[in-house]
């Protein structure tokens, strides 16, 4: 554990170890009703601690309805067996282009003051084998984005399983979010946002990676 002296120095830096969210072995020891009871607890003694009339009807239910949101909703993409489903399936059409799904919601977190980082996600592939439903993309990047986070470890992490999955180096991610503790405390920079691309296979070829960058970035109106 680091000193209170440590955590300044270190500030805002974006440490981390490895691409896998950094988890206790015993993480998942505890069961969920039981993670809501401690954290329901632990968080009314905050709520107090602020000065806070918990005894007032608009508060008292607020230290539940912290916790359930905690461990159901906003971190629910901690647990491995919260991970969807991705539908594959053979590609018999034989499609040998880039398939591109964009403007995919990003809800996520700062593990640095667990404050909200928000924006787009645009993941492109080019197909050998496999293929996946295109909803699936979706939920994916929804789980990984459900846990404490940093932008750089989050586009790695949907890249990393989305080449495994579809068994090609050949998949890229790019995230363009808005984080709140950028906006809402320290600088205070409301305009700011952050952009982070991972790639591999033949993205990493300029042209194809041109390619890709051209089609997120045009226009796109449903008649």
């Amino acid at each position: 554990m680091n000193t209170r002296n440590e955590i300044e120095s270190i500030g805002d830096a974006h440490i981390s170890n490895s691409t896998e969210t950094p988890l206790r072995p015993d993480a998942f020891d505890t069961s969920d009703d039981d993670k809501i009871k401690n954290i329901q607890h632990h968080f009314a003694e905050i709520m107090k601690e602020l000065g806070l009339d918990l005894t007032d009807d608009s508060l008292s239910g607020t230290p539940y309805r912290f916790a359930k949101m905690y461990v159901k909703e906003l971190f629910y993409g901690l647990n491995p067996k919260n991970r969807p489903k991705t539908s594959i399936f053979e590609n018999k059409y034989g499609y040998k282009k880039m398939l591109i799904e964009q403007n995919i919601n990003i809800d996520s977190s700062c593990e640095h003051h667990f404050l909200p980082i928000v924006g787009t996600a645009h993941v492109g592939y080019i197909p050998k084998d496999k293929v996946i439903g295109l909803s699936k993309i979706n939920r994916l990047v929804d789980y990984y984005a459900h846990r404490p986070q940093v932008q750089e470890r989050l586009c790695l992490q949907i890249l990393k399983d989305l080449q495994e999955t579809l068994g090609t180096e050949d998949v890229i991610v790019v995230i363009q979010a808005k984080h709140l503790c950028v906006s809402s405390r320290g600088i205070k920079d409301k305009s700011s946002f952050t952009s982070t691309i991972e790639y591999g296979g033949k993205f990493t070829g300029s042209d194809t990676r041109k390619e890709f960058l051209e089609v997120i970035n045009k226009p796109f109106d449903v008649v």
